[in-house]
């Protein structure tokens, strides 16, 4: 059974300077909530309860955000404002929250791997919380969907979705057998290739459950494109021994790294 998600939050946010120069980008709302408030709704929907936040310097105010303000509380207690702080009290009941610090940034596989001491020798998933999901799909959450996926196949998991072509360079790409609808197996992983290299137009996107032993692969993972330690090529390990598999995942996804992506689900949500 998976009981923690893991949250890489230790990025510089540049495609949002000046605005990210002292805020986290995890922080940045769409409408009344952070990105990163979104990301731990979706865990607890799909039954996770404990949340591993790997930070960075000046990323305190993620802590404070998940944490209880008593002046606050107090100043508004009684009043017409209270309810706003419904939904994320009732996110600190329902979690517990440890954080760790990645004191470089050498990419993803190593803010994975800077993970393990709040993550033990157990499966988990990890959630990238720029990475926004509609939560509100007959099928569930992303995660929820992956969550009941590993109960069958017990191995690593990676949400996908189809990109343009000529995008493929933004995404980890993959390659693989359908073994059922929207299920692959995956024979191949790319890290952001070219279009004319991609083997596919299958783009990995911020949601993936891994087993423990991924640690141990990251850390003889040599470092790969950009020279940080990619979990694609980690991942890619794993998929030689047939112990990853691919979801087309059911759900809209928005990229909110990008400016564009952000106000298109800063749109969408007002819309809803």
């Amino acid at each position: 059974m998976i009981r923690k998600c893991l949250f890489p939050a230790a990025g510089y946010g540049t495609r949002f300077l000046p605005a990210t120069k002292a805020m986290p980008k995890e922080m940045l709302p769409v409408l009344t909530k952070p990105l990163i408030q979104y990301g731990v709704e979706e865990a607890l929907t799909a039954g996770l309860d404990t949340m591993a936040i790997v930070t960075g310097r000046g990323k305190r105010s993620i802590e404070d955000h998940f944490d209880i303000s008593y002046e606050l509380e107090h100043q508004i207690k009684g009043t017409s404002k209270e309810h706003y702080l419904t939904e994320i009290r009732d996110v600190i009941t329902r979690c517990t929250f440890s954080y760790t610090r990645q004191v470089e940034m050498k990419g993803l596989g190593h803010a994975i791997l800077s993970g393990q001491t709040l993550i033990g020798n157990e499966p988990f998933a990890v959630l990238l919380a720029d990475d926004l999901c509609d939560n509100t799909c007959e099928q569930g959450s992303v995660l929820s969907q992956m969550v009941k996926l590993y109960e069958k196949y017990q191995c690593s998991i990676v949400a996908i979705e189809e990109v343009p072509k000529e995008e493929t360079f933004k995404y980890g790409v993959i390659a693989g057998d359908e073994i059922e609808e929207d299920i692959f197996q995956v024979t191949n992983m790319v890290e952001k290739p070219e279009p004319k290299d991609a083997p596919s137009n299958y783009a990995i996107i911020g949601r993936y459950i891994l087993t423990p032993d991924i640690f141990d692969i990251i850390e003889n993972t040599e470092p790969g494109r950009g020279g940080e330690i990619q979990i694609t090529d980690a991942l890619l390990t794993q998929a030689k021994q047939g112990k990853v598999i691919a979801y087309k995942f059911k759900g809209q996804r928005f990229d909110c790294g990008s400016v564009e992506g952000f106000v298109r689900a800063t749109n969408y949500f007002y819309n809803k």
